[in-house]
């Protein structure tokens, strides 16, 4: 007798592009902020998955700088990491790929890449 493998889990499906992409938000004008420059903006503001990862779209702009092209594996053991995920986008602003960390929306997480931050 044969038995059915069931999973635990449903498979992941965060680096297959959905049918659609949707739009990037476009943040609204805040009165008085128009002397800042948006150099370092952040993604568009949306919930984290229940793990705390960013919810990402393959082709969707990350930021108005970046466009998210792929999960990178390249050199990487762990594409989905304990505390952060590592994509492949397009650097509109210099015309190069760039390799963006994106770090799991959990303070000790945010914390420990802070550090990393100073340190590099």
């Amino acid at each position: 007798m044969e038995r059915e493998h069931t999973r635990k889990h449903p498979p992941l499906t965060w680096d297959v592009a959905p049918p659609t992409v949707p739009e990037p938000q476009l943040a609204l004008p805040i009165p008085g902020d128009e002397g800042i420059e948006r150099k370092h903006a952040s993604p568009p503001r949306r919930d984290d998955d229940r793990e705390g990862h960013y919810v990402f779209y393959l082709g969707e702009n990350l930021t108005l700088r970046y466009k998210i092209l792929s999960k990178w594996v390249k050199h990487v053991d762990s594409v989905v990491g304990t505390f952060d995920r590592v994509l492949e986008c397009w650097d509109c602003q210099t015309r190069e790929y760039a390799v963006v960390k994106v770090v799991k929306s959990i303070q000790k997480y945010l914390d420990a890449a802070m550090v990393e931050v100073d340190v590099l």
